[in-house]
């Protein structure tokens, strides 16, 4: 990624990669129009950045809980068995990406594309978003040549 972000003038900055801290990695991303941040969920949950800096928000997967002690409990607890759970984690990654989609639009003239690449994403996930978000399933290749007009055009 990083070669090709670079060949095309577009400077890659990565959490755990680079040796800045998180705020000043955002602080970095904000303060440039064309660029690529790469992080977790603390970047995405940490991130303000209104305007043209910010118009792709990308997953790489469906951001399931992990199933850690401490989701079980909380799961079992608030979900219950079988179906209740599967509710209760579906519940949980909806939030993330309807938070995730709140970063990427902030103000009334944002725009953007939020991207899930993960291909087995449940369509009822994405009812999370705000009403009149266009979704779209398309193929890698398309969805590359779909956003780069996007960028083109912006």
């Amino acid at each position: 990624l990083g070669p090709d972000l670079a060949k095309a003038g577009i400077p890659l900055y990565a959490q755990h990669v680079d040796p800045l801290e998180v705020g000043a990695l955002v602080d970095v991303f904000r303060a440039e129009q064309d660029s690529c941040l790469l992080g977790t969920d603390a970047v995405r949950d940490g991130v303000d950045v209104p305007g043209r800096s910010l118009r792709i928000l990308a997953f790489d997967r469906v951001p399931w809980p992990r199933p850690d002690l401490l989701h079980k409990a909380r799961r079992l607890r608030f979900g219950g068995e079988g179906a209740g759970g599967r509710n209760f984690d579906d519940a949980l990654a909806r939030a993330k990406m309807a938070q995730a989609f709140g970063r990427l639009i902030r103000r009334a003239d944002d725009k953007g594309v939020f991207v899930m690449l993960d291909a087995a994403a449940p369509t009822r996930l994405f009812a999370s978003l705000p009403p009149g978000t266009e979704v779209q399933r398309m193929g890698l290749a398309e969805a590359v040549e779909q956003v780069g007009a996007f960028l083109k055009a912006d």
